[in-house]
């Protein structure tokens, strides 16, 4: 009786685990087009886009015009009010060249699986029309454990220039705080006529063979049927951050699809459909295939 009890326990630990693999470390990019009070006020704009958010561990929005930051304080209360996790927000000031058109990058973030340790607003008006408003993590839960996000929206007419300006910012924050560990991420319009094959040797995110482009060109980040374009990316530098991402995880989240929501509905949300990653986990066991772990399960079964 007390072998069976003691393998029931181990079944019960490593089933446990099982469930725990899937937990993974998540990063999203969403521009969430004139994300404003109003469509803060919107609950089921709310409902949606917090199925969204409470997916991954940092989200980047993109199109944020929230002049008092009533509007984040609104999706905040919403994600912590019946979440396992608690969430937290850290904004940039409004940027842009015309006052009725200030937008701001957000960075949404669970305090329970990374810290923000440091923030960095890139300054260059003749680079970007929206200056990269960068932002240090750290964390535990993932092997690359301290890096860099470094978000654009660009300006559509503009995107070669400002894609192309981000290798100043990389040099920037990476001596800034000694760390080459970068990613950047957002709605960068790198596709269609805003970046054609021809442009692309005027970019050295391109040219640069150390960056690595997560979503590749066939990808469609839009939604409506009217285009078809690999407007948002995710970019990783360096060998190190590439190894540190789980394969095959860089992809469009169809909202749509998962959610088993119209497309008109997500259309009033954004015109745009998530991007995200996955980074490998720190936990070496977690990371073992549920496959081995059922196959040790098995193996004392038998035994009972």
């Amino acid at each position: 009786m007390r072998w069976r009890s003691s393998c029931l326990r181990l079944i019960l630990f490593l089933s446990a685990f099982v469930g725990k693999s899937a937990t993974e470390f998540r990063v999203c990019a969403y521009n969430v087009q004139n994300f404003n009070l109003e469509k803060a006020s919107n609950d089921r704009l709310m409902h949606h886009l917090k199925l969204v958010l409470i997916r991954c561990d940092i989200s980047l929005l993109q199109h944020v015009v929230d002049p008092d930051g009533q509007a984040i304080q609104k999706l905040l209360s919403v994600l912590n009010r019946y979440e396992e996790y608690n969430y937290q927000a850290v904004s940039s000031d409004g940027l842009g060249n015309s006052p009725s058109d200030l937008q701001k990058y957000v960075f949404i973030y669970r305090t329970d699986t990374v810290n923000m340790t440091g923030q960095h607003q890139y300054k260059s008006k003749e680079s970007f029309i929206r200056e990269p408003f960068v932002v240090r993590f750290q964390s535990q839960n993932t092997t690359i454990g301290d890096f860099i996000l470094v978000p654009l929206h660009s300006e559509p007419s503009r995107a070669v220039l400002e894609i192309n300006k981000l290798y100043d910012v990389f040099v920037e924050v990476s001596k800034k705080w000694n760390n080459m560990n970068v990613m950047f991420l957002g709605d960068f319009h790198a596709s269609c006529a805003y970046v054609t094959q021809q442009d692309r040797k005027k970019i050295r995110l391109y040219t640069n063979s150390d960056f690595n482009w997560l979503i590749q060109d066939r990808e469609d980040t839009t939604v409506t049927d009217l285009t078809s374009c690999a407007y948002d990316r995710i970019i990783v530098y360096g060998e190190p951050f590439l190894r540190a991402i789980k394969p095959f995880t860089a992809k469009v989240f169809k909202v749509d699809a998962e959610f088993k929501i119209s497309r008109s509905q997500v259309v009033e949300l954004s015109d745009h459909y998530p991007v995200e990653v996955v980074l490998k986990s720190s936990a070496l066991f977690l990371q073992a295939t549920p496959l081995l772990i059922l196959m040790i399960i098995q193996s004392f079964l038998s035994a009972l």
